[in-house]
């Protein structure tokens, strides 16, 4: 197993395994239109733009050529009030294959350092309201409530949970 930054030249195999484990982590959720109409949020000219945009830091896990996960820090866009140099976790994703091999705590190990290191002192994150694993993972990294908000699937909205850890 590889853990790296990714490759500007990655935005399709990105697009592919950011849909794919979105679909197999919620998929069962949402009805096919209001799935593919969120899944456009992977397209391949997004991961490009924010590939080549220096506000992103993509880390991807790779085994034996294939990328198996990835975390995606960005400038923040949930709707919170920051408090002070805040930046945001956008994605955290690893297919089920690895889950429990600790490659999500190393991967939010790197969150952390990143965030840091670009001079953030605040790191924001959203968690579905019904996924018990993620939240007490974030919880076991000191991640800690500040509010809901409707995180929107198609015309679907779910409650979801902004987090903060403090740097």
């Amino acid at each position: 197993m590889i853990e790296r930054g990714a490759r500007a030249d990655e935005a399709d195999a990105l697009s592919a395994l950011g849909k794919a484990t979105f679909v197999e982590t919620f998929g069962h959720l949402y009805t096919p239109e209001n799935l593919a109409a969120f899944l456009e949020n992977h397209a391949p000219e997004r991961w490009a733009a924010q590939l080549a945009d220096s506000a992103y830091a993509i880390r991807v896990a790779e085994d034996e050529g294939a990328l198996v996960a990835y975390a995606k820090l960005g400038p923040p866009s949930l709707p919170f009030s920051p408090r002070g140099r805040p930046i945001e976790l956008r994605q955290l994703y690893v297919l089920k294959p690895w889950h429990g091999t600790g490659l999500a705590a190393r991967l939010m190990d790197w969150t952390i350092a990143e965030a840091r290191a670009r001079g953030a002192d605040e790191l924001y994150l959203s968690v579905f309201t019904d996924n018990h694993r993620a939240r007490r993972f974030y919880e076991r990294y000191g991640f800690r409530f500040v509010q809901t908000y409707a995180f929107m699937v198609g015309d679907h909205a779910d409650e979801d949970h902004i987090m903060r850890l403090e740097l």
